[in-house]
């Protein structure tokens, strides 16, 4: 079963375009009119619509810790630094968790 991604507001164009390119389902908390939600609400968003939160915001792995270690039900998170990944591979790494 393929994962559905829902991408954080401070994701480049240029990630989303790269996946969609390759046939990867993406929704991005701009097009959901989510990207002034707060890191727990943008969560919540993400796992209303049964998406992985794919993100460069490291306050999103404090927050799905916590989840966790409450045993709070959520979709997943996604993350890597942008200081550690170039865009290709991004695009290649989330393509393979796609499928």
């Amino acid at each position: 079963m393929a994962v559905k991604l829902y991408m954080d507001a401070h994701i480049p164009k240029a990630i989303t375009n790269g996946l969609r390119l390759r046939g990867v389902d993406i929704l991005t908390a701009q097009e959901d009119n989510a990207d002034k939600l707060t890191d727990p609400e943008l969560l919540d968003r993400a796992t209303t619509l049964n998406r992985v939160l794919f993100t460069f915001d490291d306050d999103l792995l404090i927050e799905a810790t916590k989840r966790q270690r409450l045993s709070i039900h959520f979709s997943g998170v996604i993350y890597t630094s942008p200081l550690n990944i170039s865009i290709g591979t991004c695009v290649k790494d989330l393509e393979i968790i796609y499928l």
